[in-house]
Formats: structure tokens, sequence, C-alpha cells
């Protein structure tokens, strides 16, 4: 009977560290500072996800895991969206995959005065941890 456990218990395990293709990913920047989003799944569905964070420049390699989910689709992609429109408002770059970062401009003395004036706004301030109990 234990033997039956174990493997339910196991099969049950094995989506959770299967995770890892990536489903959507978005660079963003403002001045020096780099942010990336990305979404991963296992491989051919969309659920279950969870929505990985990272502040490249600030803490190479430290993930932050934002949301996840078990049984919504769309629900990753969804608070994937509504976080990137967020950065976008407080004035980061933000763009789909790394081919799309915007590409590094001259500065010119205009450019340079207003970020200066600029506020940086904390990203993960408003960030509240996913429901545990999946949505």
């Amino acid at each position: 009977m234990t033997s039956k456990y174990a493997i339910a218990l196991l099969t049950a395990a094995v989506p959770c560290l299967a995770l890892g293709q990536d489903a959507g990913s978005y660079q963003c920047s403002y001045g020096d500072l780099q942010r990336r989003v990305e979404i991963l799944t296992e491989p051919g569905v969309s659920v279950p996800c969870e929505v990985h964070y990272y502040k490249d420049t600030e803490a190479p390699g430290v993930k932050q895991v934002l949301w996840s989910a078990g049984s919504q689709e769309g629900y990753c992609e969804s608070k994937t969206e509504e976080f990137i429109a967020r950065l976008e408002g407080w004035g980061w770059d933000c763009g789909q995959g790394e081919e799309s970062m915007p590409a590094e401009e001259p500065e010119a003395e205009t450019e340079d005065a207003a970020e200066a004036e600029a506020p940086v706004y904390d990203d993960t301030d408003v960030l509240t941890p996913g429901d545990p109990s999946d949505p």
C-alpha cells in the first residue's frame, strides 16, 4: 500500500518540478535598471503556471514567484499583463522577449534631467503573493 501512496505523491509532484517552458517573457528597463518577468508552464499546456520576476541589475539570479495557478487557464498571463502595464505606467520600457528590449540610445541632456527628476518606483511594493489555494 505504501508504494501506491509514494507513486501517487510522486505523480502529483512531478508537474511542479517540470515547470520550465517559457510561455511568455518580458524585459523592462528604467534608466540603468533591468527587470524580467517570465511565465513558466509545463511543455504544451498553460496550467499549471508560475510568474517569475527578476531584478537583474539589483539582485542578479534572484527570482520571486509573484503568482501561480494550478487549474485556472489565463491567470498567469492576465496577472503578468496587469503587472507589465503597471510598470509601463511608472515609466518603465517593457517589451516581450529579449529581442524587443529598447535599443540603447545616446542620452541627451534633457533626457538626463527628466530621468533625474522622475521618481523610481519600487515595483514590488504593490505585489501580493499568489493565493496558495489555487485560483
